[in-house]
């Protein structure tokens, strides 16, 4: 189940994590980031663009709750991504560049979301039109978890390149809890 709490740890592991993965990255030439590794998504540049195109879907999802959250206000200004696959660039500093955006505003919105916000029964639509009534807690959890499998794909795709992203585990970022 989540919690808010669960949500303001989830963005700070996503943001820590995103400048771990565009660190690692930029130790490769760009022929390595868009060279084809047969991954779901062709290359390291492709897995990238991907998760800045769902995170961009999905944000602007959140943006419509009835908690109205402050911190999303700002993508409903920018188009819907045509899809998943929709490119926010061609090189790493372009797309550096969106993924701090985003970043900044996932961590700026997570503490805006209580409880009963997570309780919310979250109407959608998904991509090709068709509707969706779900818990908004977890969609949101959806929303993180789809974040990790991607880093992850995109951390193996680093490893087979050579380079090395460190360590991953969320556990990492979970306090300690004093005796």
């Amino acid at each position: 189940m989540s919690t808010p709490e669960s949500i303001v740890l989830m963005a700070a592991y996503n943001a820590s994590m995103n400048q771990k993965l565009y660190a690692a990255a930029a130790q490769l030439p760009h022929a390595e980031l868009v060279a084809d590794r047969k991954a779901f998504f062709g290359s390291i540049l492709g897995t990238l663009n991907h998760l800045l195109a769902a995170d961009s879907i999905w944000l602007r999802r959140f943006a419509t709750h009835p908690a109205g959250f402050s911190a999303l206000a700002p993508l409903l200004e920018l188009p819907m991504p045509s899809g998943l696959t929709q490119s926010f660039g061609d090189d790493l500093p372009s797309l550096l560049a969106h993924r701090q955006r985003l970043d900044a505003i996932i961590t700026q919105w997570a503490p805006q979301v209580g409880a009963a916000d997570l309780a919310h029964t979250f109407e959608y639509h998904s991509m090709k039109g068709d509707p969706y009534r779900k818990h908004f807690g977890s969609v949101v959890l959806h929303f993180f978890n789809h974040q990790t499998h991607h880093r992850g794909q995109a951390s193996t795709l680093l490893s087979q390149a050579g380079v090395d992203i460190g360590v991953t585990d969320l556990l990492v970022m979970v306090p300690e809890i004093e005796a």
